[in-house]
């Protein structure tokens, strides 16, 4: 299946603003993540388990656990804090 991918501050400066990747049906955020990772360089370092990330799935905020369907996008970005 297909997803868009977008990514936001920190990890857009590493990856870019977005890519498009064909991955497995079935999977959860979580597996496309360890996907991105497995592909090593910067997107390992930027999406590094050891990293606190958000995630939203076709722009609603969401879980690691939750399933991505055909088509959809994912975007990463970091916590925000306030000030």
């Amino acid at each position: 299946m297909k997803l868009t991918l977008r990514y936001f501050a920190s990890i857009r400066e590493a990856l870019g603003a977005t890519e498009t990747l064909d991955v497995p049906d079935g999977l959860t955020v979580a597996g496309v993540r360890d996907l991105l990772i497995a592909k090593g360089g910067a997107h390992a370092a930027a999406l590094a388990r050891h990293r606190a990330l958000r995630t939203a799935l076709n722009q609603v905020l969401c879980e690691e656990a939750a399933r991505v369907p055909d088509g959809a996008e994912l975007a990463f970005f970091p916590p925000v804090t306030g000030g």
